[in-house]
């Protein structure tokens, strides 16, 4: 039975809305294959309820499948209508179903030139051999890369690297794997002498958020942008005047609508790596990127600063044999 038409009307009208916010932050039309049909969903997932979100994970569960079934096979498969798929369509920017099927087509066959669709979407099986699972992983992680990159407004970057840099105070807020994630950023820039704590503790990253100045910058790093945590330190931070940057795949959490920098990650989750923990390799891509930049901003204090901490580590590694 198909889904009352209020749920396609709202979906379509939101839908709309994320689509006409990518084309304005890239300068570019709608239905610009910049971003790839199917990053594009997977942006848009979370705002699909009922039978259009039913479509939605049909097609990303075998998008090849999706470009060559027709809409009634695609409706049958995912349990819908046509009208239902019709109103998915209409609700990823596309005129019908042919122009789905062809943005689909278009988007599967590159990935196949760029040995990225390997094994993309298929499940591990337990017993299947390790050089297997590792083109799979590789190929999932190949192309969150390249989706990222596409997602990614540098924009954005050279804000978050500007506000870091010349911060008196930055702190980083994560919880479970992001915390890992956030750790690693506050590694990296505590080489280079940028005053960066990474809070994973929330009373303790609470009592640090409520003594922010401005100037001051809290970075929140979430997949989902919905950890409850990372959230309150977040708005803590904010209400003391501090820039907020949030890391997370999805424009519309409540984490991106809270910061005032979002950058955001795509994922590709594979069997035992699901989408929060797919996403940690693309969250320290971005993250990197931002580390360099803000060494760019502060070249000859950072440069400084690495040498000396570079020296002071030097007598604790390994004497080379001579």
């Amino acid at each position: 039975m198909a889904e009352p038409e209020m749920d396609g009307t709202a979906m379509t009208a939101v839908a709309d809305s994320l689509v006409r916010d990518r084309a304005a932050l890239n300068g570019s039309s709608p239905l610009a294959n910049e971003d790839g049909v199917l990053l594009r969903l997977r942006t848009l997932l979370p705002e699909f309820t009922g039978a259009l979100q039913r479509v939605a994970e049909q097609v990303l569960a075998d998008p090849a499948a999706a470009s060559r079934a027709t809409i009634v096979e695609l409706a049958e498969r995912s349990g819908t209508s046509p009208a239902t798929v019709t109103r998915f369509c209409r609700a990823m920017g596309f005129d019908g179903y042919a122009d789905l099927r062809l943005g689909i087509a278009a988007e599967t066959g590159r990935a196949r030139s760029a040995g990225w669709t390997v094994d993309i979407g298929r499940e591990i099986q337990p017993n299947d051999p390790l050089e297997r699972v590792l083109g799979q992983i590789m190929a999932a992680d190949t192309r969150a890369m390249h989706d990222t990159a596409s997602l990614l407004d540098l924009g954005e970057v050279a804000r978050a690297a500007v506000a870091i840099a010349a911060a008196p105070r930055v702190n980083i807020f994560g919880a479970s794997g992001s915390a890992l994630v956030g750790e690693e950023m506050q590694f990296s820039l505590h080489r280079i002498g940028i005053p960066v704590w990474a809070w994973t503790d929330v009373h303790n990253g609470l009592a640090s958020a409520a003594l922010s100045r401005p100037g001051d910058v809290a970075l929140g790093i979430s997949h989902s942008g919905e950890t409850g945590e990372t959230i309150e330190l977040l708005a803590e931070a904010s209400s003391r005047g501090a820039t907020t940057i949030a890391l997370t795949s999805f424009p519309r959490s409540p984490l991106a609508e809270l910061a005032d920098i979002v950058l955001l990650t795509a994922t590709q989750a594979t069997t035992f790596r699901p989408d929060a923990l797919s996403a940690r390799h693309p969250q320290l891509v971005v993250l990197d990127l931002l580390y360099v930049a803000v060494a760019q901003r502060t070249h000859e204090r950072s440069h400084a600063a690495f040498q000396r901490t570079a020296q002071a580590v030097h007598g604790h590694k390994a004497a080379k044999d001579s």
